[in-house]
């Protein structure tokens, strides 16, 4: 990382131009893959990535560039670059940097990069040995590892100098069960920003277990009926249809544009009344949490909807400055070549009051979606797809048999105003999310809901 004095000498000459501000992103990164099938490694990566990104602003207006050539020469070179788009001026404006302290909310343990590879490839064999002990139709198992840390310095022409340590784990699991008619698959994958310490409570036989109980569910599932009918979507990962098809356009970088469905709605209600959605970057050791964002302003606890009503979106200083309105600690990036926007952290549906089994009462016919899988939305219209991972047929209020094949579609700012149920069984899952400014881990929850109308996609009409 650049010393203080470093950063003072290229901030100051960025400032010698008509830009009103400047900010230089350092990152030091070491990425780790770990890919094991039917219990034998395949494959062993570690990725170091070391780099420089600098922003210059005008008003609404910005440039940026990137190197991973660190000396003071290129690094002048390039803020010089930078400089013509905005015109040099005479007026020197030197910056002096005073570096701020932050607390770190995501204490690791055991630190998964420097951990024996020994020691990871045992927790590993651990979830396959678990996995393929469940039932003789589990023919192939997939094992992988995630490990990432980010060392991040951020300082800008506001006097800021700031650092963050980011660490992480995960463990994908896919299971894949096969009898005389079809093989199916089961997906687990829980991460944290924690080191190996996370696998202590989060066993890795449990993640396992997971993946191939949904495998062996799929074998029996039939094909799913189509129509418009009430849908009970489960927590944890049911979240998904919340983040893509609202969270993105709650995202300052739609919001300023008019580009979201949800432009110029702040203190309307745009769901029902059951409905409260938070972004928490601040979640101690969650997926999606950080001590900073990537423009060193803390993170938050954003209160997206309440009771309905629409009382915040996720904002970076960009964007904000489009909106006059303040940042929320809401910029984020994948590494040192993006530019960063306003990003989603850990995004979820709040806990609401009913109880899961009061969710299915009075529906003749429908549909639970019990683990949710990708899909595609428009995020300037909210019109979403989603793919049904494992599925059932709800008969007169009961839960019956598995179905495949089943789909949901429909509009993000419908639905919203669709949910009539809210349960009290909050579970956040893990993600990756991609957008402009590359992809970066998010978390994504919500406690069950009923959503009392919805498209269901299937295979079969009636």
């Amino acid at each position: 990382m650049l010393s203080k004095e470093s950063l003072e000498l290229l901030l100051s000459r960025a400032m010698e131009s008509e830009a009103d501000f400047a900010e230089i992103f350092e990152e030091e990164t070491t990425n780790e893959s770990i890919s094991m099938l039917n219990g034998k490694v395949e494959d062993v990566n570690k990725v170091l990535r070391s780099g420089i990104g600098v922003r210059l602003y005008k008003n609404v207006q910005s440039v940026y560039g990137y190197t991973n050539e660190l000396d003071m020469t290129s690094l002048t070179n390039l803020i010089d670059e930078l400089k013509e788009a905005f015109g040099s001026v005479e007026n020197k404006r030197s910056v002096q940097l005073t570096y701020e302290e932050i607390e770190n909310k995501h204490p690791v343990k055991i630190d998964p990069i420097q951990a024996n590879l020994e020691d990871k490839v045992a927790l590993m064999k651990r979830a396959h040995k678990a996995c393929k002990a469940e039932d003789k139709r589990i023919v192939k198992v997939q094992v992988n590892m995630l490990n990432v840390k980010q060392h991040v310095q951020i300082s800008n022409s506001n006097r800021k100098l700031v650092q963050d340590t980011r660490i992480r784990t995960r463990m994908p699991v896919t299971a894949y069960a096969q009898d005389e008619k079809s093989m199916q698959s089961g997906f687990e994958g829980p991460g944290a920003s924690m080191g190996l310490e996370f696998y202590d409570t989060t066993q890795p036989e449990d993640i396992a277990k997971e993946a191939a109980r949904i495998a062996l569910v799929m074998l029996e599932a039939k094909d799913c009926p189509s129509g418009k009918m009430p849908v009970v979507i489960d927590n944890g990962f049911g979240g998904v249809i919340f983040h893509e098809a609202c969270g993105h356009a709650l995202e300052a970088s739609a919001v300023s544009k008019d580009q979201s469905v949800f432009t110029n709605k702040l203190n309307t209600k745009i769901a029902s009344d059951c409905v409260t959605a938070i972004d928490d970057g601040t979640i101690p050791n969650a997926w999606g949490s950080q001590n900073v964002d990537d423009e060193g302003n803390p993170q938050q606890k954003r209160v997206l909807i309440k009771d309905g009503e629409l009382t915040s979106y996720m904002i970076d200083t960009l964007n904000g400055r489009r909106m006059n309105m303040a940042s929320t600690g809401s910029s984020r990036r994948q590494s040192y070549k993006y530019e960063p926007t306003s990003r989603m952290s850990n995004t979820y549906i709040a806990a609401g009051k009913d109880k899961f089994e009061d969710l299915f009462k009075g529906i003749k016919k429908g549909l639970y979606a019990k683990k949710m899988g990708g899909g595609s939305v428009n995020p300037q219209t909210g019109e979403f797809n989603f793919a049904v991972n494992e599925g059932y047929m709800i008969i007169d209020g009961k839960i019956t048999y598995p179905v495949k094949g089943a789909s949901l579609i429909g509009n993000g700012a419908e639905i919203l105003m669709n949910i009539d149920k809210v349960s009290d069984n909050l579970k956040r899952a893990q993600g990756m999310c991609g957008a402009s400014s590359g992809n970066i881990p998010t978390d994504v929850g919500q406690p069950a809901i009923r959503v009392s109308s919805i498209t269901v996609g299937g295979t079969v009409n009636e």
